[in-house]
């Protein structure tokens, strides 16, 4: 259990230097959209990455080759899968979720709530992650697509308006 043959760490650092210059490469080549946090199947696509990191480390019956594979399809799905998002409003209404208002104007919104299984607490720890004392200094709370709360403090503009009008 504690013990490491010589073989088995040369090749954890050779085949763990190899694929994280892979790695690298792939993220650089497939650009800035490979490791963001915007929805869901982003998050997917980071963890997924990571995994097949891991394996490509701790498993000797998978090859270097077959890791970078992984690598570059999870990557050319990743793409696809954006470059339709951007270009088929179905196909984003598919893949993506839209922002939920949780709280305007001094009112929990408790079927929002319910729907996206938050609690209150939940609500007003956000708060206090930004920065604000109390829920009288906020007019808005939005949980995002990628699972984060954004906290809007001071007036309420017009784009919350309609926001707040369709909930």
């Amino acid at each position: 259990m504690f013990e490491i043959t010589w073989d088995n760490f040369v090749r954890i650092i050779t085949v763990g230097f190899f694929a994280y210059v892979a790695l690298v490469f792939f993220l650089r080549v497939s650009g800035k959209r490979s490791l963001t946090k915007l929805n869901a199947f982003d998050l997917v696509v980071t963890v997924a990455l990571g995994s097949i990191l891991a394996t490509i480390l701790l498993d000797s019956n998978i090859s270097l080759l077959e890791g970078m594979a992984s690598f570059g399809l999870l990557i050319v799905l990743q793409y696809i899968v954006t470059f339709l998002s951007v270009r088929s409003r179905k196909f984003s209404d598919f893949i993506k979720a839209e922002p939920s208002l949780l709280y305007v104007n001094g009112t929990f919104l408790e079927k929002t709530l319910k729907k996206e299984r938050v609690s209150k607490f939940e609500v007003t720890q956000a708060v206090r992650n930004g920065g604000n004392g109390s829920m009288e200094d906020v007019q808005a709370v939005v949980l995002e697509t990628d699972g984060s709360m954004s906290v809007i403090s001071g007036k309420l503009g017009d784009a919350m308006k309609e926001v707040e009008s369709k909930a």
